[in-house]
C-alpha cells in the first residue's frame, strides 16, 4: 500500500477503529455508508480506502490471519496428533475472538495480503495433515479445506445462541469432531 498523507491514514485508522468497534459488537455487515458517518468522514473516503464491505473485513482480519499463520507454523513442529489439535483449537480460539477473521476464512480472500495469508495457511495445514495422516492419526481423506470448514461451522456452532460461553462448548465440539478425524479401526 503507498504511504499515505497523514490526515488520510488518520482518517483511515478512524474507518478501521469504527469498523472494529462494530465487528466487536457483533454488527458484521458493515454498511459503509454507516460506517462513514459514524467515524466522522465523507463516504467517499470510506470507499477510496475500502470499496467494499469484503475489503473492509479483510484488512480487520489481517491481524488474526498473521497470528493463525504463526499458530499453524507451530503445529508443523509438534508431534503430529498435537500440531493437528494446535491448528483446529488455534483457528477456532481466534474464530471466536474476530467474527471478522471468521467471515473471511470461510470465504476466498481477494486482497493480496489476507489471500497470501490464507494460501500459507493452508500450505501450513496441509503439511499438519501429511504429517497426521503419515502418523495414522487422522483419515486419509481429509483436506485443509476440510479442516477449514470443520472450524468455521464449529465456531457457528459455538456462537449459536449467544456468545457467552461459546469458547467452552467451541472447545467441546472440537474434542468431538478430532475423535471424529481419527481412521477408523
Amino acid at each position: 500500500m503507498p504511504r499515505l498523507r497523514a490526515d488520510a491514514a488518520r482518517n483511515r485508522e478512524r474507518v478501521l477503529a469504527v469498523a472494529r468497534a462494530a465487528v466487536d459488537e457483533g454488527d458484521l455487515g458493515l454498511p459503509l455508508n454507516d460506517i462513514a458517518h459514524r467515524a466522522g468522514v465523507g463516504v467517499g473516503t470510506v470507499y477510496r480506502h475500502f470499496p467494499t464491505r469484503t475489503a473492509l473485513l479483510e484488512t480487520l482480519s489481517e491481524p488474526a490471519f498473521a497470528e493463525m499463520v504463526a499458530e499453524a507454523r507451530r503445529a508443523t513442529t509438534e508431534e503430529p496428533a498435537a500440531g493437528l489439535a494446535r491448528l483446529l483449537h488455534g483457528g477456532l480460539r481466534l474464530m471466536l475472538a474476530d467474527a471478522a477473521f471468521g467471515e473471511v476464512l470461510a470465504s476466498d480472500p481477494s486482497d493480496d495480503r489476507v489471500g497470501a495469508a490464507f494460501a500459507e495457511l493452508l500450505d501450513l495445514a496441509e503439511q499438519v495433515l501429511r504429517r497426521a495422516r503419515a502418523e495414522g492419526v487422522l483419515r486419509p481423506d481429509i483436506t485443509p479445506d476440510d479442516v477449514r470448514r470443520l472450524v468455521c461451522g464449529l465456531g457457528y456452532a459455538a456462537r449459536a445462541g449467544g456468545t457467552s460461553g461459546a469458547p467452552e462448548r467451541g472447545a467441546r465440539y472440537l474434542d468431538v469432531v478430532l475423535a471424529g478425524l481419527r481412521p477408523m479401526r
